[in-house]
């Protein structure tokens, strides 16, 4: 989703229309006064990007990061929902023979044709401009560029167990309040590029390098 569509949303009163927001999510964005992505600032009715070290024009054709809550509300507004994180396993590791690759485009290692990732830029780069990327079913961007929400809340899998190390990672958040995120943003580590890494967060978390894409069910 890019900032050029959601814009639309925001530009049709989107944020003030409760029927597109689960409850606890209208009534935080009310009390915080969001109208708008917090990657975005308005100066003098225009608006601007965040970005890592300078504040810039808003790129239409880049990714826009927006919390759980805010990418929900846009997919009800679209008639549509967020992928459940087994459509997202399928669209981005699936074939249509029903193998299972290490990576959209396959096996071969990561690279920066592939994707944004591994810090190969400060900033997302316009959507859409790695198709060496894109996956078995010539979807594009579901590695790199931004991190992807999810229906899906975060939870154990069957027979899952904690780390003897480190048993607090991922069991402390198994709590109904965070949701899976998949793909990858342009700060996450080649080593983390693979199918089985989740992400999660709150639904309501803002400051996070997560975007989104719609899907409807035939």
């Amino acid at each position: 989703m890019t900032n050029a569509v959601f814009a639309e949303f925001v530009d049709a009163g989107g944020y003030s229309d409760a029927r597109w927001w689960r409850p606890e999510d209208y009534v935080w964005m009310q009390a915080e006064g969001i109208t708008h992505p917090q990657f975005w600032m308005q100066v003098d009715g225009e608006f601007f990007w965040r970005g890592m070290f300078d504040r810039l024009p808003l790129p239409p054709s880049w990714p826009v990061y927006v919390s759980q809550a805010e990418a929900s509300a846009y997919a009800r507004w679209r008639g549509a929902r967020l992928p459940s994180e087994a459509e997202f396993q399928r669209a981005a590791f699936g074939t249509p023979d029903g193998d299972v690759r290490q990576h959209p485009w396959g096996n071969d290692r990561p690279e920066e044709k592939r994707g944004v990732f591994d810090f190969a830029a400060w900033d997302p780069e316009p959507a859409g401009t790695h198709p060496a990327g894109q996956s078995a079913w010539g979807v594009e961007d579901l590695v790199g560029n931004g991190w992807e929400w999810t229906s899906t809340v975060f939870g154990p899998f069957p027979g899952f167990r904690p780390m003897p190390s480190y048993p607090e990672y991922s069991a402390d958040f198994f709590d109904g309040e965070h949701f899976v995120m998949k793909g990858a943003s342009p700060a996450t580590a080649q080593e983390l590029l693979r199918p089985t890494f989740r992400n999660w967060f709150r639904a309501r978390y803002p400051y996070v390098y997560a975007t989104f894409r719609c899907v409807r069910t035939k």
